[in-house]
């Protein structure tokens, strides 16, 4: 049955005329992308409590104020804050496996699909005004709402539980009906919900549940770094291990191999997907899961913190008809990022792109992407055969492993094609180093390399609590600055506030050190000149180095000292 139009509904309860709702529909126009109810409520056209009647009329839901409801603890701890605020969603009830939940959004139909599948229970909606919902989440969460020290405090209280843990801990093989049970029973279903919403809510990239001999830890790795949480009971180990598994569908009873396999969540009405390793270890099995949530990520060129020169140098080099441009940098720099950037730019009706990845990150439309599978031969080499058969324009090769890859990378650049891809080394210069020691001849090199782009990532200050500070004398000869360099110069660094957990940073930024090849550097490489050799020339032909990159982002206060020194060295000379 088709849903009837907020506007019409509004007319037909009496709240507003046809001469209004024109006039909605007016204003509608020139408010691209709002929703018709908030524009008259803004317009004073209705109120909230009659907003919330033609919801209710349209997703033919019942009405609450929540004022007049007392809700229990038991009732409010079947969602977790995180899960409550991200949906803004207020649990009212709670009765034979039905939990009936209140939301200012009726008209998202995925809350309630994503919360069953969170909770495991069935769900009804009902309808509140959204200032109801949010004074009621203010009364529940925020003082008596449930946070992770709580949860596992609750947990270790628990005598059920602990006792079903150790049994079976204590019983030798395991009985995986047990296992099954124990993973699937709401604390730990529970636990594992309010890690990952965290998780997804601080923008980390990876989570870890580390089991050792007589603790098992949580750690995320948020903006580079990792930051431990409070660990959950050690008995608890093989129960979270399983409910992940089962979450990935991976072999429970299988715990002496490694296993790698996938999450899929939908979290806030976007797709959250999450890379599980399964790794076996002295005292159970390491999990690590790498979060790839699309909304965080911003896959464009104009964001990743490249300097205008740069970009504008970079976005020319993307475009030449043929020829090999490489991203270099250690694992987790974002080199994927920046391509994925370059990609969407050159992602044209009239041109047709092909991506060989291990495994693909993120789906990108219109771009045929192949993921890679060695366990039955699917190589980055193999596959890269039957792509140039494809007829392609522009290819994008996951990562140059081997001499084999390689070759075919250049016979497809040398054929008319324009290949993109990652390396591992430390900088732009010693890239062709490396692929002259596996054996890709020089004069091979010079006829398809056209550039080569390092980049690192550093933390951003936190705009919220950064302040101006001189760094000590012994930080400045690291980055062999004398006094003298920084005396009109001005340096932050972050104090740490509630904004940024305390930590000083929020957000990362890149450092890009672009090393474009021209005819002086190919006769270097025929030559067989050494990296030093290379780098000199590059930096003669107005080459960035890295280490530069960074003191401009560290002057124009985007990064700190700290940050700098790490991931940038001196260049030699």
């Amino acid at each position: 049955m088709a849903v009837r139009r907020i506007g019409q509904i509004l007319v037909d309860l009496g709240f507003i005329d046809e001469d209004q709702l024109q006039s909605l529909l007016d204003e509608q126009q020139q408010r691209p992308g709002e929703l018709l109810g908030q524009i008259a409520m803004d317009m004073r056209l209705i109120t909230d409590d009659q907003l919330a009647q033609a919801l209710a009329e349209q997703m033919n839901l019942q009405v609450v104020n929540l004022a007049d409801i007392t809700i229990p603890p038991e009732v409010i701890n079947q969602v977790t804050e995180p899960m409550a605020q991200l949906y803004r969603i207020v649990p009212i009830s709670f009765k034979n496996d039905v939990l009936t939940i209140a939301m200012c959004e009726p008209q998202k139909l995925s809350v309630p699909d994503e919360l069953r599948g969170f909770l495991g229970y069935d769900i009804r909606a009902v309808v509140a005004t959204e200032k109801d919902i949010l004074k009621a989440l203010e009364r529940y969460y925020a003082v008596g709402g449930e946070s992770v020290e709580s949860l596992i405090s609750d947990i270790e209280d628990d005598d059920a539980l602990v006792k079903a843990a150790e049994q079976m801990e204590r019983d030798g093989p395991l009985d995986l009906t047990s296992v099954e049970a124990l993973a699937d029973s709401a604390p730990v279903r529970k636990l594992l919900n309010m890690v990952f919403l965290l998780a997804i809510k601080d923008h980390a990239s990876d989570l870890h549940f580390e089991p050792f001999e007589n603790e098992f830890k949580i750690r995320i790795r948020a903006d580079g770094v990792l930051y431990e949480m409070v660990p959950p009971p050690r008995h608890l180990a093989v129960a979270i291990t399983t409910r992940i598994k089962v979450m990935a569908d991976l072999n429970i009873a299988e715990r002496r191999l490694p296993q790698d396999g996938r999450i899929q969540l939908s979290v806030g009405g976007h797709p959250v997907d999450m890379r599980v390793s399964i790794l076996p270890t002295m005292f159970g099995e390491s999990v690590v899961l790498r979060i790839l949530d699309r909304s965080v990520v911003m896959l464009d060129l104009d964001v990743v913190g490249m300097d205008p020169t740069t970009l504008a140098t970079f976005r020319g080099l993307i475009r030449r008809p043929n020829g090999i441009v490489l991203v270099t940098g250690p694992t987790g720099c974002g080199k994927t990022t920046t391509l994925y950037g370059a990609l969407n730019e050159l992602n044209d009706i009239t041109d047709k792109v092909i991506t060989t990845e291990d495994p693909v990150e993120y789906d990108l439309d219109g771009i045929i992407q192949i993921p890679i599978d060695e366990s039955i031969g699917n190589t980055f080499a193999q596959c890269l055969r039957s792509i140039l058969r494809q007829d392609p324009d522009k290819i994008l090769v996951g990562e140059i492993r081997d001499l084999e890859t390689a070759e075919i990378a250049v016979q497809a650049a040398l054929t008319g094609h324009m290949v993109f891809s990652t390396l591992h080394t430390n900088d732009a210069p010693s890239t062709v180093t490396r692929l002259r020691d596996m054996g890709v001849p020089p004069f091979l090199l010079t006829a398809t390399l056209e550039a080569v782009l390092a980049q690192r990532l550093v933390r951003k200050i936190c705009a919220s609590c950064r302040e101006e500070t001189m760094p000590p004398m012994e930080k400045l000869a690291e980055l062999a600055l004398r006094p003298d360099d920084v005396v009109d110069r001005r340096i932050f660094r972050g104090a740490g506030c509630e904004s940024c957990s305390s930590t000083g940073f929020k957000g990362r930024t890149a450092l890009f050190e672009l090393m474009e090849i021209n005819d002086e550097m190919r006769d270097v490489i025929n030559d067989g000149g050494s990296t030093q050799k290379l780098r000199a020339c590059a930096l003669q032909s107005g080459m960035q180095p890295l280490r530069e990159a960074g003191l401009e982002k560290l002057f124009a206060g985007v990064t700190n000292i700290d940050e700098v020194i790490r991931e940038t060295i001196v260049e030699e000379a």
